[in-house]
């Protein structure tokens, strides 16, 4: 998977840096924080200095991780000797802590997984193959013969975990396997992680999918719904999010495309996508200014709701027609 990445400049860089500043993408999920941590914490354990960022911190439903607490909000001081990227297909992915980093970081790695990755930073560790991020962190962290403590194998197989949905996306190799193995082998608790990140759900989530389930259409293997910010606001959530209705909505036997449009203010909306093997949503979102995996992407886009709608439903279609064509 990744014998054409070289580990040595990469990790020559690491053990050159005074003080490192490790970043991940906006609206982070698990494997972005699973990702970040587990590096930030391994790489703490080599007695390097290093700082941890994303916008608005580490979620909540992540918190139970080591570390979290120590993942900053924003940045807006500090100089670093090397900035790592994690998870982010972009440099706007990384947000203003990104954007903060950059401008105060000669040097940038860039470690990701996703195909529409447009190879910013000095150095690249990229591997479209791999399920998640933070099975590069883990094949990093081997190929540099660095130690793998707990606190720091259990992020990594919150990321592996989350990203695989349970290991349950086609992107699943025995790879991914073994790697899951090995960092339980180390004690992290696969159960325990399963369980936090992919089965426990607020009882708010079932308030706001009361209120959006009536929003919900089907088209010809097309399945959509609105989240409005009046509905976040009944369901008395912090801020806007679908409560994981997009991935309850793929799974509909019928459909092989879903799409959630999350109203945001001023105008615009986030669409997060899912979609079944042999289709395509990436290439949509990509196409629109966004970016993700084959099967789970998402894009922001400036609009009304309607008239956001009325931009991607005909692009689904048609990623939704190509998919048919190659079965």
């Amino acid at each position: 998977m990744t014998s054409a990445i070289d580990w040595q400049a990469a990790s020559a860089a690491v053990l050159a840096a005074e003080r490192i500043i490790v970043v991940t993408h906006v609206k982070p999920d698990g494997d972005a924080i699973g990702s970040l941590l587990g590096l930030t914490l391994a790489l703490r354990e080599l007695g390097k200095t290093v700082d941890a960022a994303v916008d608005g911190g580490t979620p909540e439903y992540l918190r139970y991780l080591a570390g979290a607490d120590t993942v900053l909000s924003s940045l807006k001081e500090g100089a670093w000797s090397l900035m790592i990227s994690v998870d982010a297909s972009d440099e706007e992915r990384t947000g203003a802590a990104g954007a903060y980093g950059r401008a105060n970081s000669p040097q940038q790695i860039n470690l990701d997984h996703h195909p529409t990755n447009t190879r910013f930073g000095n150095l690249h560790l990229i591997a479209p193959e791999a399920a998640s991020a933070s099975e590069i962190v883990y094949e990093w962290l081997v190929a540099a013969g660095w130690p793998l403590a707990l606190p720091a194998a259990s992020a990594l197989l919150t990321g592996v975990v989350t990203d695989t949905i349970g290991f349950r996306t086609s992107n699943v190799r025995p790879r991914t396997l073994e790697i899951a193995a090995a960092l339980a082998a180390v004690g992290a608790p696969l159960y325990d992680i399963v369980q936090r990140t992919l089965v426990a759900k607020p009882y708010s989530n079932l308030e706001l999918w009361k209120q959006v389930f009536p929003s919900v259409q089907f088209e010809g293997g097309i399945i959509s719904a609105v989240v409005t910010l009046e509905n976040v606001k009944q369901a008395r959530l912090r801020e806007m999010s679908d409560g994981g209705l997009v991935g309850m909505m793929i799974a509909t036997e019928e459909a092989q495309i879903a799409a959630v449009f999350k109203e945001q203010p001023e105008q615009n909306v986030e669409i997060s996508f899912r979609c079944k093997p042999g289709y395509d949503v990436a290439s949509v979102a990509f196409g629109l200014g966004g970016g993700g995996h084959v099967q789970a992407a998402g894009v922001t886009l400036a609009g009304t709701l309607e008239a956001v709608r009325a931009i991607v439903m005909p692009l689904l279609q048609k990623a939704l027609a190509e998919g048919k064509a190659r079965g």
